[in-house]
């Protein structure tokens, strides 16, 4: 059985809104070990948003703890929950947030740049995702002179850049057509396959169902958690 990765105890989120405030999550519990690939969903307001800040350590809780590899995030300060997303976190967005004016290397290279990694290495580790992810042959193209899934490749490469523990992606699918999410989810199944932990958040079962396990959000709460085929690193 693979180590735990990513777990929730008994995690509030209270929003400060009038004077008993807005509960958007409501005691979770949730246990995500290395090599899984989860989706997430639930209906609008069911708390997949927030869920998802505090996985990416974006926001804290207001109750409860949350340990990601063995590491309590939940009372760390801005300057630490910085540092958490920077080294073990890849951030994967629907509006793909690549910057028009860099390259498909340079787009790549960002977060190994805020960490402060020399460019005589951190420029063939972004070649060397940009291969990974099928964009070998547009490693100098610009955002504008891709499709839309190679944009998304580009940012599941930048993801990738250093080397995070957890790769979360928000509706990665949502601006692309059939076929490019099939692309696109076929790619996670390599990633998945080579033993990466990938959370997803998603509203289309299609999509969902490729992952292992569907975590279901129901008003702030975990209302079921659906088993599926297993498959890859985590079996």
């Amino acid at each position: 059985m693979s180590e735990e990765l990513v777990a929730f105890r008994d995690v509030w989120k209270v929003y400060s809104v009038g004077p008993e405030g807005v509960p958007a999550l409501r005691g979770v519990n949730l246990t995500i070990r290395r090599g899984e690939y989860v989706a997430i969903m639930g209906r609008s307001g069911s708390g997949k948003s927030t869920l998802l800040n505090l996985l990416g350590c974006l926001d804290r809780p207001t109750k409860g703890q949350y340990h990601l590899g063995g590491e309590d995030v939940s009372g760390m300060n801005d300057n630490q929950l910085s540092d958490v997303r920077g080294t073990h976190i890849g951030f994967v967005f629907q509006s793909f947030n690549l910057i028009p004016a860099l390259t498909v290397v340079e787009n790549i290279e960002i977060p190994l740049f805020y960490q402060g990694v020399p460019r005589h290495d951190r420029h063939p580790r972004s070649r060397e995702l940009a291969r990974l992810v099928g964009l070998g042959d547009r490693m100098e193209h610009r955002p504008a002179e891709l499709s839309g899934g190679q944009r998304q490749r580009v940012a599941i490469a930048r993801a990738l850049a250093n080397d995070p523990l957890v790769l979360l992606a928000d509706e990665p699918t949502g601006n692309l057509d059939s076929h490019t999410t099939e692309d696109i989810l076929d790619l996670f199944d390599e990633l998945h396959a080579r033993g990466r932990t990938l959370i997803m958040v998603t509203h289309e079962d299609s999509v969902a169902g490729r992952a292992q396990r569907i975590v279901m959000l129901r008003d702030g709460q975990v209302e079921s958690e659906n088993h599926l085929l297993a498959k890859g690193p985590a079996e």
